[in-house]
């Protein structure tokens, strides 16, 4: 099962930008719930912390299209190295502000100040992907590959912050994405040898916009699945105090991600012969069907159980939504594609955060996984609506990958 993971990781450089973008990775899944747990803790709120966990979702999904635009015409250290310095410390304002009792705008300013520079690492590594790697049944392994390891940092990050929230300090949930933003990503982009050419715009020649009607399919399709994970983060918290659990949080936020690791891994070793439309709705329907159960279960091992189930269909949709964008947006413009679906995602999560704040205050965890259930279901109509349109696009097994050899500005 795992020798196609072993055979792509033994090209020079792979397993070492790989391993520097999981650590650059945990933040994804620390600054949500980290932002969750501090403000509701610290000005008992659940509504407040999903506005300030919205405005930093918000913000990164505007602004990290742009930084990819940079990053495709100048180069992933060139762009990166001064944005990191600025969200590492706009992430330690936030914190700072939270801790002093600041009004809610100073911590709506830093978190925006943060989410404006710091980009999405996983689309860094999977674009050095994408430039080293030929065929397509090697980059679908590779994109399983960074998937498996998306869910790893979900894993580990949401108990982490959780632990260290709960018996340490609220604030201290946001320490460890600041230090992993600090030294995975510089870590990752002092690797010279494996970042991709940059591909400068030639003077008086208009690039035009990747978001075609394709693409747009897509990225709704995130977006709905965005909400989907942006109100199970702040409903699971919510339920797991009313359980007299709160630091249980995490681990149960951890069990889902373990659902989808063991898919994704085991998604990305079979080479599958079915249209990606096809994979993609069906995948989006099952998350949808088991995430609509949550407001049913009555404990916290139960909800554990139903997450993992639910989890299976998570790593296998993201891993075709990527290989599906891979296969409509120009090869010298992958990350900037590639971003588009964080930012897509990025604003689904935030409105999934904010409505289930605004429910859990209002009707308590169930109101929460209600919200939960209502993007699951948008999230199917979205797929189908966007079905036909894939479909025209795309056929099974004619994915174009773009090879390192390829000049900027292929067709």
């Amino acid at each position: 099962m795992f020798r196609p993971y072993r055979e792509i990781l033994a090209r020079p450089g792979a397993l070492s930008f790989s391993a520097a973008g999981l650590v650059a990775r945990l933040p994804i899944s620390m600054v949500g719930i980290g932002i969750v747990l501090m403000v509701s803790e610290l000005y008992g709120s659940y509504g407040m912390a999903g506005r300030v966990s919205a405005v930093f979702v918000v913000v990164q999904a505007i602004c990290a299209p742009q930084l990819a635009k940079l990053i495709d015409r100048r180069g992933q250290a060139a762009v990166m190295r001064p944005a990191l310095a600025v969200a590492c410390t706009g992430l330690t304002a936030l914190v700072l502000a939270a801790v002093a009792g600041a009004p809610e705008w100073a911590l709506y300013l830093a978190a925006a100040v943060a989410a404006s520079s710091i980009g999405s690492m996983g689309a860094l590594v999977r674009a050095r992907w994408g430039a080293l790697l030929g065929t397509p049944r090697d980059l679908h392994t590779a994109y399983s590959l960074e998937s498996a390891l998306d869910e790893v940092a979900f894993i580990v990050g949401p108990v982490l912050a959780t632990t260290l929230a709960t018996a340490v300090a609220p604030w201290s949930a946001l320490v460890v994405p600041i230090l992993a933003a600090f030294v995975g990503g510089y870590w990752f982009l002092a690797q010279r040898a494996t970042e991709p050419p940059p591909a400068p715009r030639e003077p008086g020649v208009r690039t035009g916009t990747i978001l075609s009607g394709s693409m747009v399919a897509v990225a709704g399709v995130f977006a709905a699945v965005g909400a989907i994970f942006g109100g199970i983060d702040v409903a699971v918290v919510a339920f797991a105090e009313e359980e007299g659990s709160k630091g249980a949080a995490g681990f149960v936020l951890a069990v889902f991600a373990l659902g989808s690791l063991a898919a994704g891994l085991a998604y990305g070793a079979r080479h599958w012969r079915s249209p990606l439309w096809a994979r993609f709705t069906v995948g989006t329907c099952v998350l949808a069907a088991g995430v609509s159960t949550f407001f049913l279960v009555g404990s916290l091992p139960v909800l554990a159980v139903a997450g993992f189930v639910a989890g299976l269909a998570i790593a296998p949709t993201i891993i075709t939504g990527n290989a599906l964008v891979q296969a409509v947006v120009p090869p010298q413009r992958l990350t900037e594609g590639l971003t588009w679906l964080t930012a897509a995602m990025g604003i689904g999560v935030s409105a999934g955060s904010t409505g289930a704040g605004m429910a859990i205050d209002a009707y308590g965890s169930r109101g929460g996984f209600t919200a939960v259930a209502v993007a699951g279901a948008a999230a199917v109509l979205a797929s189908l609506a966007g079905g036909p349109t894939l479909r025209a696009r795309t056929r099974a097994e004619e994915v174009r990958v773009p090879s390192a050899a390829e000049p900027p500005g292929a067709a």
